[in-house]
């Protein structure tokens, strides 16, 4: 029992980080099978559970509700108790939520490689599938509340606004976009693609976003040593990001029999996108003149914050494409797949890996294993992410131009291949860079140098008072001091 539930503080957080790390080899690995058969459909010899229909959305449900939440979810369980100066509610009740999250992912990739599924975009997972997403989403919504209401810091940070919220606006979102209480999952017609896309893009802009954010949040003070621009501006971008990304799945129906309205709405809310987006930039760029170089100084800091430079290219790129005008070209081209591994794999994905780098040696006691490793897989995982945005980008050019001049999809493949080449090319690196941090996080568990215990509970990693406020220490700030300002 001890084992399975162990009550040890910092063991749920360790054991998200070690699930991530392995289902991250799965994810991308499946990814890759998917992009080798879009270059040579018969390379696996057309096994059942190994076809592009079946790969593609066990490479999807890993990215969007696997490996990037598992990483994000063990770093907010971190955080949240830290800056309320408590403890994590229950170790117990934590890891039972892991077993439960592994067991929700084996079940995904069989059924999935079966053929059982919803056939809804992003809502793959059979109907009973559902209810163990929105179990796991109770169990850790109870830890973290709970966390929450015996805490003995008055001032919620405002990682733990966005952790929280991530968790309570998903179990809704899900509920809603999954039809859980249709026993078809579905609704009919127009409106079942309204409802879908109002839970697709959610699942990014309320799931992923706001548990990435709370981990950014705190990370990035911590390592600089600098305080957030205005905590006040934070949580302006906090209930913006709320108001207004909830409508923006329409911009992916504008060219669908649906209320004009809709559309419209959609469009100049993606457009009002920027406002949330820029608010947490400017929160965490801010504060960073003079203090570059602290950033790359941990390995953590590096990958949250190159995750931070992907959120402003998504949130850029994102806009632009929900115009009428240039969704004219790159509507249901590869440019959208380029804008989606852009968003999951570059924001997200580059600070679920940063979240792992920076917790896991304050939940272990151990360095990370090997830095050099860590090194390589940044720079790796770099050049797969713009890789793909590049190639995949001008993939969707390519098609969008054609499509609209009228081209022959018989003329219009051979022209694609040398983009699925490199985009298979790419994978490669992807999967050797995924592999390169399982390694690092096993080590650094079994074999990792063992450093100082961790600071005192209460401690808020960054300070509330404004930086020049606080008296430099040995040539750094003092953004370790937890006391709130007057």
């Amino acid at each position: 029992m001890n084992w399975l539930l162990p009550s040890e503080s910092g063991s749920t957080s360790r054991r998200y980080f070690v699930t991530a790390a392995v289902w991250m080899v799965v994810a991308v690995t499946a990814g890759l099978l998917a992009a080798i058969e879009m270059v040579a459909p018969d390379a696996l010899g057309n096994i059942k559970p190994l076809v592009f229909g079946r790969l593609r959305p066990i490479h999807t449900n890993l990215m969007l509700l696997g490996w990037v939440p598992a990483a994000l979810t063990g770093g907010v369980l971190y955080i949240v108790p830290r800056v309320l100066g408590t403890k994590l509610w229950s170790e117990r009740l934590g890891n039972f939520s892991v077993w439960a999250f592994n067991a929700l992912l084996l079940l995904g990739v069989v059924t999935l490689g079966h053929g059982m599924t919803q056939g809804r975009e992003y809502a793959e997972l059979i109907r009973p599938l559902d209810f163990v997403v929105l179990l796991w989403l109770s169990l850790v919504g109870t830890n973290l509340l709970m966390t929450v209401r015996r805490r003995t810091e008055k001032l919620l940070f405002v990682s733990v606004w966005y952790a929280c919220g991530a968790v309570l606006w998903t179990f809704v979102v899900y509920s809603f976009g999954n039809v859980v209480w249709d026993a078809q999952g579905a609704l009919r017609g127009p409106t079942d693609a309204l409802w879908l896309w109002f839970y697709g893009h959610n699942t990014v802009g309320l799931w992923l976003t706001p548990l990435a954010i709370a981990c950014a949040y705190w990370i990035i003070p911590r390592v600089t040593g600098a305080p957030l621009w205005s905590h006040t501006l934070s949580l302006v971008g906090f209930w913006a990001l709320l108001a207004i990304y909830t409508h923006t799945g329409g911009h992916h129906l504008i060219q669908a029999p649906v209320p004009l309205w809709i559309k419209v709405l959609g469009v100049v809310d993606s457009i009002c996108m920027l406002i949330p987006v820029f608010t947490f930039l400017a929160n965490v760029w801010l504060p960073l003149r003079e203090r570059w170089g602290r950033i790359h100084a941990d390995i953590g800091g590096k990958f949250v914050f190159a995750g931070t430079v992907f959120y402003a290219l998504t949130c850029i790129q994102g806009p632009l494409q929900s115009l009428p005008s240039i969704q004219r070209v790159t509507h249901f081209t590869q440019w959208v797949v380029a804008h989606a591994h852009l968003a999951v794999f570059g924001f997200a994905g580059m600070i679920a890996m940063g979240t792992i780098y920076h917790v896991l040696p304050l939940v272990t006691g151990r360095r990370i294993y090997s830095r050099r490793i860590a090194d390589l897989q940044y720079w790796v995982m770099i050049v797969g992410v713009i890789g793909f945005f590049l190639v995949l980008t001008a993939a969707g050019l390519l098609q969008g131009h054609a499509w609209l001049n009228g081209e022959m999809v018989y003329r219009l493949l051979p022209e694609l291949n040398i983009y699925l080449v490199l985009r298979g090319a790419i994978g490669v690196a992807v999967v050797l860079g995924a592999c390169l941090q399982l390694v690092n996080v096993i080590m650094t568990i079994r074999k990792g140098e063992p450093i100082a215990a961790e600071p005192p509970l209460g401690d808020l990693g960054v300070p509330l008072r404004p930086l020049r406020e606080i008296p430099e220490r040995d040539g750094a700030a003092a953004h370790l001091d937890p006391r709130p300002s007057p």
